[in-house]
């Protein structure tokens, strides 16, 4: 019975949100109140739990969010995404393109939303492709791999930092593990597979290949740029080397950690930003400050659907649901992490979200941790592979690239969703040799 209440409970907020367009917060409250309710709570207690599963999961979230976006927001109006971008192309030649494209999604994926990272860069897709006479998809789909595996895999984006949070695992650690499952998936979803497709003809809209592209003089160094986008991975990826080399009792050791703690080395890198992006190039501090303020409310409704899903996360856990699946997990021979990713893969299918598919199934899988002993940063990268897998007409993604890139449905089901796809199973596949050697 409980297994059958969660079931119907998904399917409902499937309908939900992608038949009846009703918002994903709303849909994510009332299905809380369904299962709370089926599942033999107390009214009261419903409630409690909804509250404490929304307190709990913003309460870290709040800042490592509104930090990101800030930094997001600095790197791009700065021109820093810009000047990264066009000088790896510069430097890497016509016969290397898709790698300069595949770096710099990379680059200015972590810093920023996908949303944020694609708007910004596919305008300079369009500009690298023209110019260089390339397939518009042979130069844009490497820098989409890049930017969606950004988002799925590593903190500080919203999925794998929650999930993090809820599975307490280690985030220097899943970033370091996400890193290295990154690289080869990149480099099969973008570059290669980019090169099979030789049918399909991408032409982009003319509102969208008229971009404001800014002078040379008016964008940040090179230098300065890579070191604003990048400067939170830095700080927490030097954490992390120095936890596994150096010895606890080093005196240095609090002071390392304070830093390397995500909230706090997201706040000095927009301090930074706010410095070498900002007054160094003579803007004032209201303008600045505009800046980040609207960048705050472009994360708005991202934040409550994250709050809604660890809503329903705690009254999976209160109702006893979570034991109940958990329970018979355990008793599969299947691997927590094949498990965890079939769970976030059937939710993106049928939600569209990775965001919210990711959370969901964390919600659901999250006893397992205790009871198998799976690495809890394997398990974030597992559902966050799981939570990219079949991108398709219920994702604001896949409308995103096929009007930008003016296909048809199935063009884009062709292209977007296949290369989704491989994202998802190279992901699994990273995260099973990972587990060889953790």
């Amino acid at each position: 019975m409980p297994l059958l209440i969660v079931i119907i409970g998904i399917i409902l907020l499937f309908i939900m949100i992608a038949v009846f367009k009703l918002n994903a917060f709303i849909a994510f409250i009332i299905i809380c109140l369904f299962v709370g309710i089926a599942g033999g709570m107390e009214l009261e207690a419903v409630i409690n739990s909804i509250q404490t599963g929304i307190g709990n999961t913003l309460g870290f979230l709040v800042m490592i969010l509104g930090l990101g976006s800030m930094l997001g927001k600095l790197v791009a109006d700065s021109g820093a995404a810009q000047r990264i971008t066009s000088q790896l192309v510069t430097s890497f030649g016509i016969k290397n393109i898709q790698w300069a494209v595949v770096l710099a999604g990379f680059i200015v994926g972590i810093p920023m939303f996908y949303s944020v990272g694609f708007v910004i860069l596919i305008p300079l897709v369009f500009t690298v492709a023209a110019s260089t006479k390339l397939p518009l998809l042979y130069v844009g789909l490497p820098m989409l791999a890049s930017l969606s595996v950004t988002h799925g895999f590593l903190p500080p984006h919203p999925a794998p930092t929650a999930i993090s949070g809820m599975f307490n695992a280690d985030i220097g650690k899943t970033l370091v593990y996400g890193i290295i499952i990154a690289i080869p998936t990149i480099i099969v979803a973008g570059p290669l597979f980019s090169r099979t497709i030789k049918n399909i003809k991408a032409t982009p809209l003319k509102e969208f290949y008229n971009p404001i592209i800014l002078k040379d003089n008016e964008m940040p160094g090179l230098r300065i740029s890579i070191l604003s986008a990048l400067l939170p991975v830095i700080l927490i990826g030097f954490t992390t080397i120095s936890n596994s080399l150096l010895p606890n009792d080093f005196k240095l050791m609090p002071i390392i950690d304070f830093i390397g703690n995500p909230v706090i080395a997201m706040l000095i890198s927009v301090l930074v930003a706010i410095y070498t992006l900002g007054l160094a190039r003579g803007r004032k501090m209201t303008d600045i400050m505009n800046s980040v303020t609207t960048a705050i409310s472009s994360i708005t409704m991202i934040l409550l659907i994250i709050a809604g899903a660890g809503a329903l996360k705690q009254i999976l856990t209160d109702s006893g649901v979570s034991n109940y699946i958990a329970g018979m997990l355990a008793e599969s021979s299947i691997s927590p992490l094949i498990l965890a990713w079939l769970i976030a893969t059937v939710l993106r299918i049928c939600v569209g979200s990775a965001t919210v598919a990711g959370l969901t199934a964390a919600g659901i899988i999250l006893p397992l941790i205790s009871s198998t002993g799976a690495s809890p940063e394997l398990m974030v990268l597992a559902i966050g592979s799981g939570s990219l897998m079949f991108s398709h007409v219920n994702d604001g993604g896949f409308w995103m690239f096929k009007e930008y890139f003016n296909l048809s449905i199935k063009e884009t089901l062709k292209t977007w969703t296949l290369m989704e796809t491989i994202i998802g199973v190279m992901g699994l596949i990273g995260v099973l040799i990972l587990n060889i050697f953790i």
